[in-house]
């Protein structure tokens, strides 16, 4: 089983730190990876209920809106126990949930990217 699959080190992250001026959050895992998201990019990922939908129903991301300044500026990240962030947003949204695995999964870099390209591949996903 793939490092990918079975958390421990990849899923445990050993440094946290958000640099709300420059609008990135910066994550160090202690298998040695680092994951790098801007405001914009995790904004967009967020996976609360209003963004991503319930019960059926489409959520406000899924409408592809256009994301102002405030809605992309980071204003504060908290920890949730230990295995989740949640974000609190210039505008006020603060109902995010990130879970350390949604985070280190969903990683912007090129490595995890191409990653998760060959499995969708491999898995005849398009």
């Amino acid at each position: 089983m793939s490092s990918y699959t079975t958390g421990g080190e990849y899923l445990t992250p050993t440094r946290i730190h958000a640099d709300r001026a420059a609008g990135v959050l910066e994550i160090d895992w202690a298998d040695g990876h680092q994951t790098r998201y801007d405001a914009p990019t995790l904004r967009w990922l967020c996976p609360c209920a209003y963004c991503r939908g319930e019960m059926g129903q489409p959520g406000w991301l899924d409408t592809q809106p256009v994301l102002t300044d405030i809605q992309t500026t980071l204003q504060e990240v908290g920890l949730v126990g230990q295995y989740a962030l949640a974000p609190t947003w210039a505008d006020g949204h603060h109902t995010g949930y990130y879970t350390f695995s949604l985070l280190r999964e969903a990683c912007p870099c090129p490595d995890d990217v191409a990653r998760r390209a060959a499995a969708s591949h491999t898995h005849g996903r398009p």
